[in-house]
């Protein structure tokens, strides 16, 4: 933590000087966010660094509800009070890395697809990006501090392959060993059945189907043993 401590720093005052490069003169003062903030953040497991090109070029915080701040809404409302959701807190990133934001919520809206987020009425930077990936306004919060909050939400449909994926991998790590080995007689029968003497087309098809089959053992297996990136 305290190389990766020293480097999310940088960006938080690389950050801030954005913020004030854009009018934004009151957010992020007094020494927020500190080192300890991001301290509290890695506790309570919530703490992520954006890296491209093995540097690291942004951060933010992905925390589950409940938000005590956003118990109280006011000028409006939650699209949804009662349902749990996550919050994102302490973006930030250097301006030379560009679709950081974009790159976040495509890795929040993966672990839960309902999101809140806030900011301060002088982000305009924020503001547009945080409705342009689809954010619906609500209305104001209050900080524990008294500061004043714009306060959004977005709730997605979760899609087909998102359910699958998050009913796999609430499978045991011993079902996933063996849905991965079921791909090895699948991929060794798809070939092997060549061999018989039967119609090129025929073959063709369970070529198709037995390869389809090896494949799927194959990434079923690794998505239940927490294997990403396939």
């Amino acid at each position: 933590m305290p190389a990766d401590g020293e480097r999310i720093m940088e960006i938080f005052a690389a950050a801030k000087k954005i913020m004030r490069n854009s009018g934004n003169m009151h957010q992020w003062g007094d020494g927020y966010p500190s080192l300890e903030t991001v301290k509290t953040d890695v506790e309570q497991e919530g703490a992520y660094v954006v890296v491209d090109a093995e540097q690291i070029v942004g951060y933010f915080a992905f925390l589950p509800s409940p938000e005590p701040t956003y118990s109280q809404i006011y000028e409006g409302q939650w699209q949804n009070a009662e349902t749990p959701y996550h919050v994102v807190h302490r973006i930030a990133s250097i301006p030379e890395a560009h679709g950081v934001f974009q790159s976040i919520m495509d890795f929040c809206f993966s672990h839960d697809n309902n999101i809140r987020i806030d900011t301060h009425r002088d982000n305009h930077v924020m503001q547009h990006v945080i409705s342009k990936c689809g954010f619906t306004y609500c209305g104001i919060i209050y900080l524990a501090s008294g500061d004043e909050r714009l306060a959004y939400q977005r709730i997605s449909k979760k899609t087909v392959m998102q359910r699958v994926k998050k009913w796999l991998q609430s499978l045991s790590f011993r079902t996933g060993v063996i849905v991965l080995l079921c791909c090895i007689p699948f991929y060794i029968i798809s070939f092997a059945q060549m061999l018989l003497p039967i119609s090129a087309v025929a073959k063709g098809v369970l070529w198709t189907v037995l390869f389809g089959l090896a494949k799927t053992c194959q990434y079923g297996g690794l998505t239940i043993l927490g294997v990403e990136g396939y």
